[in-house]
């Protein structure tokens, strides 16, 4: 992710939960004996409230309605599932929505609201290894969520045409019910419907389109396991552009008043062109479909790795074309989507590969070299802070972003080109689809290199001193 405000890139913080209190709704009560409670979170580290224990989503089937003029969000969820310990209840996360329905394979359950959680007990206790369907009915008019310090994320209604999800490292739960943390991939498949005229944008592969009495039911399809922070819907006026590039549908839109030689329409135009040379350094593509999305909302001013379509704040095109930042959203596809976070504090996997392509694509496309880049930013860098383990305020500091990018590049030096675009291929070819930490990374690095490459790490990584240059 990257933000840009007048004309500096600095990094947002996005997050939070805002309390929502409800009435239970009815349903029987489990009572079976040795079973207990998923956890109330996923036990990250930074965020240990993020997400819920004792079960693993494998898909979310969305089926909802949203009306600009009213603001208000309907529908259902339906979310397929498998219990990892025998369960007596579990939390979902739901954020300023309403649940009035909830079934556990068919069967009512009671469902209470508490804060930004949907506790749900089902009729009878759930074994360890079973899998089940959980179908929650629910509404509202969707608000972003809140932290003190991470800032707003979330659903953000769009003046009375529209309205955008968008954030992180948490959002999803301002729409649907979800596991909100990267921990628990799951597919996802959307049916938004909206007045006629009305465009809805989302991500994975476009589906049919239908259209009765003034409504337009939109659809799209991730079948591959993505983050629940890197679920997005984009709704309003836009222009989209349906292509096909490399055999994947490529979907580009862009506000509809945005005039085609706009730079925010030039830069999204070589996202083929980018992927393209990026699958030459990182292997291949990971998603059966490509694109991206440019946005107006004052409120967004940054972009962010929504998996198979970036958005993008416009924001990053005020002073003209600038692909460096499709370049990183694009290479977030393999860092950080397909190979996705355990935990939060090893965020600088993501931004360090991310900002490390912004080099590699900046000396591909004729300018400076990654070396140069790399000297000036080490020459200019702020040494106090490391991105191993930033804090939660820092999650999206300076350090996660240039450090981590000079520590990819430094590594590249250490083990030799060889030995790094090797294991770079490696890495995103046995973590396809999966989530990883930087231990294993580590691990992976040392076997590339033939020796213990803990200590270089550590040096980059952990130790607030200046490293020494490679």
């Amino acid at each position: 992710m990257r933000r840009r405000v007048g004309g500096l890139i600095v990094l947002l913080a996005l997050s939070g939960c805002s309390p929502v209190k409800d009435d239970p709704v009815p349903g029987p009560t489990s009572s079976a004996p040795g079973f207990r409670p998923g956890a109330d979170g996923a036990g990250d580290p930074y965020f240990p409230k993020y997400g819920n224990g004792g079960y693993d989503v494998g898909g979310y089937d969305l089926a909802l309605r949203y009306d600009p003029s009213s603001g208000r969000l309907q529908g259902t969820a339906t979310l397929t599932a498998t219990a990892t310990q025998d369960l007596s209840r579990f939390n979902l996360d739901l954020s300023g929505l309403s649940a009035t329905g909830v079934t556990v394979d068919g069967a009512a359950a009671t469902a209470k609201a508490e804060e930004a959680e949907l506790v749900v007990t089902p009729a009878a206790g759930i074994p360890s290894g079973r899998g089940f369907t959980v179908v929650v009915t629910y509404g509202g008019t969707p608000t972003p969520t809140k932290n003190d310090t991470l800032g707003t994320s979330g659903w953000l209604r769009d003046g009375s045409s529209g309205a955008i999800a968008l954030g992180q490292p948490e959002s999803a739960s301002t729409w649907f019910p979800v596991n909100d943390h990267p921990s628990d991939k799951a597919t996802l498949k959307l049916a938004m419907t909206v007045p006629r005229g009305v465009e809805v944008i989302a991500n994975g592969v476009p589906g049919k389109r239908d259209t009765a009495n003034g409504w337009t039911t939109w659809r799209w399809s991730e079948d591959s396991p993505m983050a629940s922070y890197l679920a997005t819907v984009v709704i309003g006026q836009y222009r989209v552009t349906e292509s096909v590039h490399a055999g994947r549908p490529m979907v580009i839109a862009v506000p509809e008043s945005m005039p085609a030689n706009d730079p925010a329409v030039k830069s999204l135009a070589r996202t083929g062109e980018i992927t393209d040379f990026l699958e030459t350094q990182f292997g291949p593509y990971p998603f059966k479909a490509n694109g991206g999305v440019v946005v107006e909302e004052e409120k967004i001013k940054y972009a962010l790795e929504t998996q198979s379509r970036p958005v993008y704040g416009n924001v990053f095109f005020l002073g003209g074309e600038n692909t460096g930042v499709v370049a990183h959203e694009l290479a977030h596809q393999w860092f950080g989507d397909s190979v996705a976070l355990a935990r939060w504090q090893d965020i600088w996997l993501n931004e360090g590969f991310a900002t490390y392509a912004e080099w590699l694509w900046a000396e591909h496309d004729g300018e400076d070299t990654a070396q140069q880049i790399f000297d000036r930013t080490y020459a200019s860098f702020n040494w106090t802070e490391a991105p191993g383990d930033p804090t939660p305020r820092r999650l999206f500091g300076s350090a996660v972003y240039q450090r981590g990018g000079m520590t990819v590049h430094a590594l590249r030096r250490t083990i030799g080109d060889d030995a790094f675009f090797k294991l770079v291929k490696s890495w995103t070819a046995e973590h396809r689809d999966g989530n990883v930490t930087t231990d294993q990374f580590i691990k992976a690095a040392s076997t590339a290199a033939g020796r213990d490459l803990a200590p270089f790490f550590k040096s980059w990584l952990t130790d607030p001193a200046k490293p020494p240059k490679p």
